[in-house]
């Protein structure tokens, strides 16, 4: 069904579709993606000023390193939705955490972009966590950008690192700039589409937008502009890469087999403007979405499903955020609509715009947009809204925690704000809880890295003046169990998840294995029959 909406008929939403680009930057920890996030917002004209990670000397911290925890270490450990406008496109960007602690979120959060900005940082080349996401996003067939990060320092040869690109993730990589020198003698980049030389000044420690000078090749300005050795060195490259490396198809990057790459330095503005500039033009508008009743166009009636929580993000409202991310037709404030799971009429009366914790009423959204709705604890992550009531989504990331810790009330007397920061944080994502059957009071936490324990410490602290203790078990696997499970407690802990489920963890694959030979008449399950694994 094509949708009309409240500004007229279907070819305006169309309108509104195309003008749309929402993506994911995705990294490996400190190739600068919060950094480079920090300038996109600066160029696109959303702040004025761009922050520091770490914000020294007087510097604002970064808008999507909102949390104290993410400021104090200087690393993202949540996602962020951010909004701006920028060549007449309307960008939706979502900050992902690089830390593999938190990749769970960075997964859930990537079926929410249509595409990615793959970040690396020039020194390093291809590292371990971008592999992994480079395959969620090659799994579901997202046209990924790259712009390789910190050619202000000492750089890896940019030939070598196409060939990691290619070598290492099996896709086509194809400059669209070309750096000009690195570390303390990178000058600029070339535009091997425009054939221009783009020279940039450094301006004070990356707070402002970068001054730029052109010149073409062959200008004798360039020598002047970036000295006569590194001029040479450019004209040699740039012969060789016309002449051995592939054109740029934009068809073959939207299906996934080609990315082109920019080189910069975030951290100084080089590059920055320009790979914007020419995202805006390549990256896809929303496309249709895949759901168990087939693919879900744009331009069908309203539907949108649910990606991520969101506890406190407002110290003044101290509410739960759920993120919605618009899928087809138009969303209106207070509109009516069917909670899939539930089958629940609600009204979506409660919703705003998200600039990573700050907040504005929202009237009216598009496919691709990223909306809050305020969740009175009615939301759970991969749950569809729609105006029929019968979109599903197929499976929705989860993963199997590889560590657990016992949690210990330090004030007994809190143990009613102590739950509800439990239960909140869980329906977040940030642990996993297991409750003992064995009469023992307080619950196991699950977490795919002990960086996620820290965290989960640090903001019950925080956010519900609640104080604990925890201390890492020798368990080592979970496993759910489907069917009649006698007395097993030899080699395993029986517990059950926050749904209820039976849950036997296990301190190694031996313990799991010896159980399982003894016990064939029950199945072992990495998760529950009703979530699948990421993949």
């Amino acid at each position: 069904m094509t949708q009309t909406t409240s500004g007229g008929p279907a070819l305006d939403l169309q309108s509104k579709i195309a003008r749309r680009r929402t993506f994911a930057i995705i990294s490996h920890p400190d190739a600068g993606k919060t950094t480079i996030t920090e300038k996109l917002l600066l160029y696109g004209g959303a702040i004025q000023e761009a922050g520091s990670v770490t914000a020294k000397q007087g510097r604002s911290h970064t808008q999507s390193d909102w949390m104290s925890i993410e400021q104090q270490r200087g690393i993202s450990i949540s996602s962020s939705a951010l909004t701006f406008e920028y060549g007449g496109r309307h960008i939706n960007l979502l900050d992902t955490p690089g830390h593999q602690d938190f990749s769970e979120d960075t997964y859930r959060t990537l079926t929410a972009a249509d595409s990615a900005l793959m970040v690396l940082d020039a020194a390093r080349g291809v590292q371990a966590q971008t592999e992994k996401l480079f395959a969620v996003c090659r799994n579901r067939g997202i046209p990924i950008l790259t712009f390789v990060n910190k050619m202000d320092r000492p750089a890896l040869d940019p030939f070598e690192l196409l060939g990691q690109l290619e070598e290492t993730l099996g896709i086509a990589a194809v400059p669209l700039t070309w750096p000009i020198g690195d570390g303390p003698d990178f000058r600029g980049v070339y535009d091997l589409q425009s054939k221009r030389v783009l020279a940039f000044e450094r301006t004070s420690g990356g707070k402002h937008r970068a001054p730029v000078q052109t010149a073409g090749l062959d200008d004798p300005k360039l020598a002047e502009l970036v000295g006569a050795d590194l001029a040479a060195a450019l004209a040699e490259a740039v012969e060789l890469i016309e002449g051995a490396l592939p054109k740029f198809d934009a068809e073959a990057f939207l299906r996934g087999e080609m990315t082109p790459v920019f080189f910069g330095s975030a951290m100084n503005n080089f590059g920055v403007e320009h790979f914007l500039s020419h995202f805006v033009e390549l990256a896809p508008p929303p496309g249709p979405v895949e759901t168990d009743s087939g693919m879900r166009l744009p331009t069908d009636e309203f539907a949108g499903f649910i990606f991520k929580l969101q506890a406190n993000m407002s110290k003044a409202h101290r509410d739960r955020t759920a993120y919605m991310r618009v899928m087809s037709g138009e969303f209106d404030r207070g509109m009516d609509v069917i909670h899939g799971r539930t089958g629940r009429k609600l009204r979506l009366s409660q919703a705003h715009t998200l600039f990573a914790q700050d907040r504005e009423k929202v009237e009216v959204a598009y496919p691709g947009d990223i909306v809050g709705l305020v969740n009175p604890g009615v939301f759970q992550i991969g749950d569809v809204v729609s105006l029929s009531g019968k979109v599903t989504l197929p499976s929705f990331p989860r993963f199997t925690p590889e560590t657990f810790a016992s949690v210990y009330l330090k004030d007994v007397g809190k143990r009613k704000a102590f739950m509800k920061g439990l239960t909140q944080l869980a329906e977040e994502g940030v642990v996993q809880v297991f409750y003992p059957v064995d009469g023992a009071r307080e619950p196991f936490l699950g977490a795919v890295g002990p960086l996620q324990f820290e965290v989960f410490q640090a903001r019950l602290e925080e956010e519900y003046k609640v104080e604990v203790e925890l201390s890492i078990t020798s368990y080592s696997l979970v496993r759910w169990i489907a069917g009649e499970e006698n007395s097993m407690a030899r080699f395993a802990r029986t517990m059950e998840d926050d749904q209820g489920r039976p849950v036997m963890l296990f301190r190694s694959r031996y313990d799991l294995d010896y159980t399982a030979e003894q016990h064939p008449e029950i199945e072992f399950l990495p998760l529950p029959k009703d979530l699948t694994r990421v993949g």
